[in-house]
């Protein structure tokens, strides 16, 4: 039986089509989501895409936390469904709690685009599996609130649980605590990061490079050996 992965759109997402051309190219049947329909439509995953939802009003990802669709997502993640946020989608799972912490602007109060360097630091949650521990990846990041925070009890827990999958490498693009750059909730199905894995899948777009499509073989594997 094909493994089923929705991609969510909101108002103002841009990168749905390129999330939902990952997991085909992963092998997994793509399932186009619309924000206001509870109805999932029997996926065994989720992603919700970058972009910028509701035109980043009040707080990036604060209306789309409020979406019909949420209901259903953040029922299912709490049953132990795998779900990816990616960017705007890792700011929707802060949001409604999925994840803890919240994103603030950047630092440097810009806009930035760039290629980035990534360290693995978990490789044992839902969508990582395919990596290992201590991998350094190039994965294209774009953002203007990506600025990971939290208090410190919380970053306590995240370092000392391993929650912190994905750590910044050689320059912090947005002044990231302890440069993290995507973390997991405690049973590992749902994971957060500010770079966009769905832009490099393939050779010829994004990096040049594919390190981002084993988070898309990593679900599928892990939902094929359930």
């Amino acid at each position: 039986m094909t493994t089923r992965v929705g991609v969510v759109t909101f108002p103002g997402s841009l990168d749905d089509r390129d999330a939902q051309r990952a997991v085909r190219l992963a092998g997994a049947e793509p399932v186009a989501l619309w924000h206001r329909d509870k109805d999932l439509h029997q996926v065994d995953a989720v992603v919700l895409p970058g972009g910028f939802s509701y035109g980043d009003y009040l707080r990036a990802g604060a209306i789309s936390r409020f979406s019909p669709v949420m209901e259903s997502v953040i029922e299912q993640a709490k049953l132990g469904m795998p779900v990816l946020g990616i960017c705007n989608g890792f700011q929707v799972l802060t949001e409604c709690h999925l994840l803890p912490g919240a994103m603030l602007r950047n630092n440097h109060l810009h806009f930035i685009c760039r290629e980035q360097k990534l360290r693995v630091e978990n490789a044992g949650t839902a969508w990582t599996a395919d990596y290992e521990a201590g991998q350094e990846i190039h994965i294209p990041l774009k953002n203007m609130d990506g600025r990971y925070t939290a208090d410190a009890r919380t970053i306590d827990e995240l370092e000392a649980e391993g929650r912190v999958v994905f750590r910044y490498l050689d320059v912090n693009p947005n002044g990231s605590i302890n440069d993290i750059a995507g973390i997991s909730n405690a049973a590992g199905n749902v994971v957060g990061l500010m770079p966009h894995p769905e832009h490099a899948v393939e050779p010829l777009v994004g990096t040049g490079g594919t390190d981002g499509l084993r988070f898309f073989t990593s679900v599928l594997k892990q939902l094929v050996n359930a």
